[in-house]
């Protein structure tokens, strides 16, 4: 007899405990087979499962109150400023980093959206209600107000907080209008640094990993549209284009980076498919990326050969990030249907390493399958 599934059997019974055990074995749940998740050789975009969001959801729930490790990327003003991560993120303490922290509540309010039927729907909700409360986001936008700080998390930090708020803003919940309304302040303050350092910006930076500016402007820009703030998009859009308007031949052969998650080249079409019309992107698409129309088009996934390592690990934040980018730009314009396998390859090769992996990959990665597989985002 298997034990280790009659363990997995048992352990459904009887309900989910937040444990390293229980990630471990759960991680059966999200791996791959030949006939469950994908059929070879059709073009359809994978798909989140209730039993992969259940899964999924584990790895917020286990890091949002987990102080230790942590790495604050703060500057030291004075003595005073040295404090523990709780004291000085109250809200965003968890998951290693401020960002990750981020996503991972971006993750349950996600999954809580997608799938009301979410095992472990209660707790998910009480630590969003004890984490985003009113008295402790005043601390977290006092910190942004400090003096030694402004620039903290630009842009990939700001970007994330935007998609938290985007998706409270669009989840039709009580639960998200408390969460909304604290949460808002800080939001102020991420879009009127947005709108303040922009104008700033004379040049994109086009790396694969945090400070990426196309990602940045991504996720912002869809904030923006949703809660109608034009003043955001305007300044957005035009930088947009000034960055990227006249890009031509993107290297895709020099991806990835030794410890790239994001593609330049992906981001920035994930960027401009949303921002010009429909005439305008497939003109700067043939300057840009024309291989992408090709049905025969194929790129590498983004190998890993350490998932103990916290900088190789990044390879399968690579892997979800050119998935979205693919799916994305497939769901919009249907002559792209052809990526829809490209992406779930990319998919399939880092899905199953999530749960029951190390902290180093844990603490962000589902936020970025999650992501990746809400096919209809954007």
């Amino acid at each position: 007899m298997n034990y280790k599934y009659v363990f997995i059997l048992i352990y459904v019974l009887l309900g989910c405990k937040n444990t390293e055990q229980d990630i471990v074995e759960n991680s059966e749940q999200v791996r791959p087979s030949n006939d469950s998740i994908v059929e070879k050789n059709i073009e359809k975009p994978l798909r989140l499962t209730l039993k992969q969001a259940n899964t999924l959801a584990a790895l917020p729930l286990t890091c949002l109150q987990t102080e230790y490790p942590n790495k604050l990327g703060q500057t030291i003003g004075r003595k005073e400023d040295i404090q523990e991560p709780h004291q000085l993120h109250p809200t965003f303490y968890g998951c290693f980093d401020w960002h990750s922290s981020v996503h991972g509540h971006w993750s349950l309010v996600k999954l809580l959206k997608m799938f009301p039927s979410l095992e472990r729907s209660e707790i998910a909700k009480a630590k969003l209600l004890q984490n985003i409360s009113k008295e402790h986001i005043e601390i977290e936008v006092s910190y942004f107000e400090g003096k030694h700080n402004k620039s903290y998390e630009r842009t990939y930090g700001w970007a994330w907080l935007l998609k938290l708020a985007e998706e409270l803003h669009t989840w039709d919940d009580p639960l998200a209008r408390e969460l909304e309304h604290n949460l808002q302040p800080l939001t102020n303050i991420i879009v009127q640094n947005y709108i303040a350092f922009l104008p700033k910006l004379n040049y994109p930076i086009r790396v694969g990993e945090h400070t990426n500016t196309a990602f940045g402007l991504s996720f912002a820009w869809d904030y923006a549209n949703t809660v109608k703030n034009v003043s955001l998009k305007e300044v957005i859009e035009d930088k947009a284009k000034l960055f990227y308007l006249d890009d031509k031949g993107c290297p895709i052969d020099w991806e990835p980076g030794g410890s790239d998650f994001l593609s330049p080249c992906f981001e920035e079409i994930n960027l401009m498919r949303r921002i010009l019309s429909k005439q305008e992107f497939d003109t700067w698409m043939k300057d840009f990326m024309p291989q992408l129309l090709d049905k025969n088009f194929d790129i590498k996934v983004g190998e890993v050969s350490d998932r103990t390592d916290g900088k190789l690990v990044h390879l399968d934040g690579l892997n979800f990030s050119r998935a979205w980018g693919m799916y994305g730009l497939a769901v919009q314009y249907s002559e792209y249907a052809h990526l829809y396998s490209v992406a779930n390859r990319h998919v399939q090769y880092s899905l199953p390493n999530l749960v029951g992996d190390s902290y180093e990959g844990g603490h962000w990665l589902g936020s970025f399958a999650i992501y990746a597989l809400d096919t209809d985002t954007e």
